[in-house]
């Protein structure tokens, strides 16, 4: 499948370059994606983005970069957030969580939002060492009606 536009940012490991990442994203939306599938995305990378800071790479300098790369296929959109942290199975950790979780316990929300908001979720290593989160979410190009596996917050 031909790729419409694809973009790629390094950033640093800090919360503050949150606002960069998201500033960057904003600016890659296409008119052929629907703002609530849009948003949806970015809530996803949001919190993709800092998962990776807090978790990922808590104890490496802020130095190492964290690399994100959205890709806008004519169907769907992908985003890949690469980290330098500690690899972990995501189908295993997802279903070890329970579904309603008490909110006050200590994380695990982030995973469960992430695949509540995408069509799919991926976790893997690579050979050169960095792990690669990948999120897909579908969409129609004529009037981006929302797919499947959407939660509605409006």
């Amino acid at each position: 499948m031909a790729i419409i536009q694809e973009s790629i940012l390094k950033t640093s490991t800090t919360l503050n370059a949150l606002s960069e990442v998201l500033l960057w994203f904003e600016g890659l939306h296409r008119s052929a994606i629907a703002k609530k599938i849009w948003l949806r995305c970015q809530l996803a990378l949001a919190e993709a983005f800092t998962n990776a800071v807090r978790h990922a790479h808590k104890n490496q300098s802020s130095e190492v970069p964290i690399e994100i790369k959205v890709t806008i296929l004519k169907d769907r959109l992908e985003i890949r957030i690469w980290d330098y942290g500690q690899p972990f199975d995501l189908e295993k950790k997802l279903k070890e969580m329970p579904s309603n979780e008490d909110n006050d316990t200590g994380g695990g929300r982030g995973l469960q939002l992430m695949k509540s908001l995408v069509d799919r979720l991926s976790y893997t290593r690579q050979e050169d060492g960095r792990n690669c989160l990948l999120m897909v979410k579908h969409y129609t190009g004529d009037n981006g009606s929302i797919q499947r596996n959407m939660v509605d917050f409006s």
